[in-house]
């Protein structure tokens, strides 16, 4: 099958990264290599671009779609969390841009086999990176009821988190659950009928969410990552984060804000001790957001946000 994903806010994001100046720039999350190639296209002679992704299928895409451009861009199977290794690995000192794309892709989603889709009845799997790691079978089988409504609660938002983590674990109890489509039917089965009826969206939905950022551990390696790219960013270089859902969101607002912030020192000191000074400024006030157009074609970037900072 092949790799496909639509790049929400393509445009909006490499416009702030400006790959024209040139210098070298890192996009953490390569996917099916949509940012990436609009930011090579646009690099000038000497320019360097470094693409990450955990997803052996989403690096063999991106090489393949960026071939063109030879020895301007390397790619590297990696977890977005090591960026700061991976640019020690290739020699790379500071970098003039970096961004990330997060959440799980078009490809992924569509991908019968991957187990991320609860549209689709499949072996439930979910891991980004095939290779190694828990899969979603283990967490919705081996986790307890509290785990289970804890992860459905904190990651997917569910208010009718302890109902279905019951469920999940009653029906266990006779055969172990092997598919999405066992799941789904059974998160469904477990939320009153008004609710069913109620919802906008599959009541599937959030859970499906909270086990894939369980079993990939997504939520833990944004900040870490920010930062340590931040931290190898020249002055006026740009960090750019696009973000799908509110739990992302707000880890990045609030790693963005901590590094933009100066002096800790209270009001009534005469003189900073702290020596604290912000590390990065807010280009934009406010998030940016696809436009009605962008959402009109790909119902998937209607959540999305793009937030971006530049180096002091």
């Amino acid at each position: 099958m092949e790799f496909r994903h639509a790049s929400v806010l393509l445009h909006e994001t490499v416009d702030a990264l400006s790959p024209e100046r040139g210098g070298t720039y890192v996009d953490c999350t390569a996917g099916g290599g949509g940012h990436s190639y609009e930011i090579a296209r646009r690099l000038p002679e000497g320019g360097r671009l470094i693409s990450l992704d955990r997803d052996p299928d989403a690096i063999a895409a991106a090489t393949e779609r960026l071939r063109d451009f030879g020895d301007r861009v390397t790619l590297v199977k990696s977890d977005y969390s090591d960026v700061g290794a991976v640019l020690d690995d290739l020699g790379a000192g500071s970098v003039n841009g970096v961004m990330w794309d997060l959440g799980v892709s078009s490809f992924q989603l569509d991908e019968g086999e991957r187990g991320f889709s609860y549209m689709k009845d499949a072996p439930l799997d979910m891991r980004m990176d095939r290779s190694g790691g828990i899969t979603a079978a283990d967490v919705v089988n081996g986790y307890s009821a509290e785990e289970l409504k804890r992860i459905i609660w904190e990651y997917g938002e569910e208010k009718f988190a302890g109902p279905v983590a019951r469920n999940i674990v009653k029906a266990r109890e006779k055969k172990r659950i092997e598919t999405t489509g066992e799941l789904a039917a059974l998160i469904a089965e477990a939320m009153p009928a008004a609710a069913r009826r109620a919802e906008a969206q599959h009541p599937a939905k959030r859970t499906f969410q909270a086990i894939r950022i369980e079993v990939n551990g997504e939520l833990d390696q944004i900040e870490p990552s920010i930062r340590a790219a931040v931290e190898r960013l020249s002055p006026g270089g740009i960090a750019a984060v696009i973000t799908f859902h509110s739990l992302e969101d707000r880890i990045v607002k609030r790693t963005f804000a901590d590094l933009s912030t100066g002096c800790t020192c209270p009001p009534g000191f005469p003189v900073c001790v702290c020596g604290r000074k912000p590390v990065v400024e807010p280009v934009t006030k406010k998030p940016v957001v696809p436009s009605r157009d962008e959402e009109a074609e790909n119902p998937r970037a209607r959540s999305a946000k793009l937030r971006i900072v530049r180096k002091l």
